[in-house]
Order: structure tokens, then C-alpha cells, then sequence
């Protein structure tokens, strides 16, 4: 006992003596991530958005370079949609799960070859990983295309003369993620979060691209006026 009121008692004359020791050290515990922060990082350790310098230099694989890719790793262009159903050996379903949501699809139909099917998975967690360390709350990507039927290209060529008749989304290789919209990841009986401009998320998005890109594991096109990034697996 007389050892503990030693201790006290200098602690209180260093206190006396130092108070910006106390000081400091209650500011360092406010800063701390604690289980009540929503992403259990620290200031310091939370990584900056960076983005790319220009979407079109960043990503500006054509149709032509992307075709030769898609030719190698795809399969033979599908007719419809019957004809998909029978490819399950050489295609894999791709629906919405926790790392990104599928549109309503009405000119293409929900399949990958296995290859374009992981790179799309890795996206979305690279995605969710990249907002996480950013401080950013979590988003999906949205996927508005996959495989096209070659009834799907003779449909969209009426409604869209400039769209092409060898499309590379004819072989399951190629999927389109849009940039201008996000699938809001929260608790529907929790409290809403706090919202986050799509600028941001399209800036996180592309760093993560440009990632997959350099690390030769697709080709990418900036497209503008479908508001998405047209990818294939390489």
C-alpha cells in the first residue's frame, strides 16, 4: 500500500509539474480507432485517393486490341439464348453477390468464361478493399453487360448503327462496369450512411482498374457515352 501511494503521488506531481503530458495523452486515446468507428482505422493510417491523371490515357484499349484477346480466351460467339444454356461447360453464371451487383439485363445475358468470371470478382474485392483503407463507406460496382447472343448484336445494331457486329462481349470475356453509379452497401434496419459522391467512388474505381491493367490482366476502354469501363480478360 505505502509502494501505491508513492506511485500516485508522483503521478500527481507529474502532472502538476507536466500538464501537457495529460494533455496529449487524452487526445491520442480520442484518435484511436476503437469498435465504434466505423472502419476501425486511424487517421494516419488511412490512405489517400489519388485517381488516375485522364480516364482515355489510362484506359484506351480499342475494340480491335481487345478482340484479339477475346478470340484467344473466349468461346466460339454464342447464337441466343438457347444456345448459351448449352455451353455450361464452358461458361459460369455470374449473378449479384457481396462484391458487386448485376443490372437488369436486356441485351446481354448473365455468363463469363471461368477467367473474365474471377477477374470480375477480384474487382469488386479490390474495390471494397480499396474504400476500406480509404476510409470510404462500402459501394458495389454495378455490371450493365456480359455475354451477348449474336441475336443480342443484331438487335442493338437496328437500335445503334455505330454499335460493332464482332463485339467482344459475343465471347464471354468481356463485361462493362458503369462509372456514374453505385450499389450502396448498409444495414436496412441501421442508421443510413453518410453519402458519398459518385466522383469519389469513380476515382477509387479507376485506381483499381489501372491496377488490373498494369498488372496484364485486362484491356479497358473509357467508354463516355455509355458512362462505363468496357473490360476484357486477358
Amino acid at each position: 500500500m505505502q509502494g501505491f501511494a508513492v506511485v500516485v503521488l508522483l503521478l500527481a506531481a507529474v502532472r502538476l509539474l507536466f500538464p501537457q503530458v495529460a494533455v496529449s495523452a487524452n487526445v491520442e486515446s480520442e484518435n484511436s480507432p476503437t469498435a465504434d468507428s466505423p472502419l476501425h482505422l486511424s487517421r494516419s493510417s488511412v490512405h489517400k485517393i489519388r485517381s488516375v491523371s485522364s480516364y482515355a490515357e489510362a484506359f484506351p484499349d480499342t475494340n480491335a486490341v481487345q478482340l484479339v484477346a477475346a478470340q484467344k480466351w473466349g468461346v466460339s460467339p454464342v447464337k441466343n439464348r438457347e444456345d448459351a444454356e448449352s455451353r455450361k461447360r464452358e461458361l459460369v453464371y455470374v449473378g449479384s453477390n457481396p462484391y458487386f451487383h448485376v443490372d437488369p439485363l436486356y441485351s446481354s445475358i448473365p455468363y463469363l468464361v471461368p477467367r473474365a468470371a474471377v477477374l470480375l470478382q477480384d474487382i469488386g474485392q479490390a474495390f471494397f478493399d480499396s474504400l476500406y483503407v480509404k476510409g470510404v463507406p462500402m459501394h458495389k460496382i454495378i455490371v450493365t453487360s456480359v455475354l451477348r447472343s449474336q441475336e443480342d448484336v443484331a438487335k442493338l445494331r437496328r437500335r445503334n448503327g455505330n454499335a460493332t457486329e464482332n463485339s467482344c462481349h459475343l465471347y464471354g470475356t468481356t463485361f462493362d462496369i458503369c462509372y456514374n453509379r453505385y450499389k450502396t452497401v448498409e444495414d436496412p434496419e441501421g442508421p443510413a450512411r453518410r453519402q458519398v459522391r459518385n466522383d469519389t467512388l469513380k476515382w477509387v474505381l479507376s485506381e483499381v482498374l489501372r491496377d488490373m491493367r498494369n498488372q496484364n490482366r485486362c484491356y479497358i476502354k473509357y467508354e463516355v457515352k455509355q458512362g462505363c469501363f468496357h473490360m476484357t480478360v486477358r
